[in-house]
């Protein structure tokens, strides 16, 4: 009789429970404290994202040595004897500059001041590759900077929407929707062109990230939803200027760069008007198409090398409080948002040539790698490869409370518009749109909750 009255207040108590008491236990945290793998730093200070992976050897450690001067180098206009050929129009005048402490550039006070922030442009239609088709005149990056007595080629302006959002309980947040233009145009710039924002992200972990098999990779995706979880994760196929052939997309907002090497040899070229070998002539249009100084390509193959060795070998900082009974009960609630759905925790290294540091590593860095829409808020509508107007790449979450820590803001998302994480939340929509749905409905507790797990990432 006694065991059959406790097997009933057994169930009578498991009946009533709400789910939301129920606080869950973060598998295998202990092994999701190293974030980054043999990679991981236990650093959470200012320098949290520019260490270099504690598993390198000797000969890669210095090439990364070697690669940091480089990344923080500051070009001048050429010629000149060191760090020469800057511009003659450009964006920024160094790699950090863009990247600063390796992180996350902040959305600029004056949208003209020199920053991480640029747009993206092009007219309608794709190139023989499949890629976007410059602007005639203007390229496919617009610049904002100039060498003195040139012109930049456009002067970027911005101006807001506001667009509330009401929580379950009442609590209204106001986000701020900006819209980009350009003023100031060096020439007249085509009714038909199409501007794409963009915030430089952290560079920390990419090789990691490069290193993930495609194989793992695909194996996430699902174009049509077959499933029909109402998440449909596509991978974007992208021009390799390396290899002269088609390749996974897996870097930039829109996973429209395939290598760290080609994001490199592109930044150098885009940002600061750098030729080097991948890409020998002048992405500036401007006035002179170039600076004609025929001394292209203005940095070396190995310039290349270490910077592209420096981004792929940068530590992942750990995980943080993980045993907190917050952190846990934001990590439920994440889960059962389906946040993870597209954010996937963890992934497993291939081998990556040249770098054993990178190779065979079990790694969370809370991304798919895949293409997802977006919703409509967020669309720049600016077709990028297989990417189209609504579709994002899922960033990777390592590190991300960590921000403020080393970049002295909470700037999030592909153009600055979230200041927080919380914001960012609110601005998910598309194939997201449930789990910003189920955050709405929480309680201000369970929000919190689930913005210390990601912090804790």
């Amino acid at each position: 009789m006694k065991h059959l009255l406790l097997f009933l207040l057994t169930i009578l108590f498991f009946s009533c429970r709400k789910d939301d008491d129920y606080t869950p236990v973060i598998p295998d945290a202990n092994q999701r404290i190293y974030a980054g793998g043999q990679t991981t730093v236990f650093e959470s200070g200012f320098l949290s994202f520019g260490t270099p992976a504690p598993n390198l050897n000797s000969t890669n450690l210095d090439i990364h040595l070697a690669g940091d001067k480089q990344f923080e180098a500051i070009f001048v206009s050429a010629p000149s004897p060191i760090h020469s050929g800057l511009g003659s129009q450009f964006n920024n005048t160094s790699c950090i500059a863009c990247h600063p402490r390796d992180g996350r550039t902040d959305f600029p006070s004056d949208i003209n001041d020199f920053s991480g922030f640029f747009l993206r442009a092009s007219i309608p239609g794709t190139d023989a590759h499949g890629g976007p088709i410059p602007v005639p005149g203007f390229g496919l990056q617009l610049a904002n900077q100039t060498l003195y007595g040139k012109q930049p080629e456009v002067q970027f302006a911005v101006s807001y929407i506001d667009k509330p959002v009401t929580f379950k309980d009442g609590i209204v947040v106001t986000l701020k929707k900006p819209v980009y233009s350009v003023t100031d145009t060096y020439i007249p710039m085509p009714d038909n062109a199409v501007f794409s924002p963009r915030l430089a992200p952290p560079v920390f972990g990419l090789g990691l990230l490069e290193a993930i098999t495609e194989e793992d990779i695909l194996l996430k995706e699902d174009v049509n939803d077959l499933d029909g979880d109402g998440i449909s994760g596509k991978a974007n196929y992208v021009w390799n200027p390396e290899t002269q052939s088609m390749a996974l997309g897996r870097f930039g907002w829109k996973a429209n760069t395939p290598t760290v090497m080609a994001q490199t040899a592109g930044a150098y070229n885009n940002d600061i008007g750098i030729t080097n070998p991948l890409f020998p002539t002048e992405s500036s249009y401007g006035q002179t198409n170039g600076d004609n100084l025929n001394d292209d390509p203005e940095i070396s193959q190995k310039i290349l090398d270490q910077v592209a060795l420096y981004c792929r070998t940068l530590a992942v900082p750990a995980a943080r409080n993980l045993d907190d009974s917050e952190v846990i009960r934001g990590y439920g609630l994440f889960e059962k948002a389906k946040c993870s759905a597209c954010h996937t925790p963890k992934h497993i290294t291939g081998k990556f040539p040249g770098i054993p540091a990178i190779s065979n590593q079990t790694i969370y860095p809370f991304t798919d790698m895949l293409l997802h829409d977006m919703g409509d808020d967020l669309a720049d509508g600016r077709q990028d490869f297989l990417a189209n107007g609504n579709e994002w790449k899922t960033r990777p979450l390592w590190g991300i409370g960590l921000t403020n820590t080393v970049n002295n803001h909470t700037t999030f998302l592909h153009d600055g518009r979230a200041k927080s994480i919380e914001e960012a939340i609110l601005w998910h929509g598309g194939e997201a749109e449930s789990s910003q749905k189920f955050y709405t409905n929480l309680s201000k507790s369970d929000r919190d909750a689930l913005v210390s797990y990601i912090n804790s990432l």
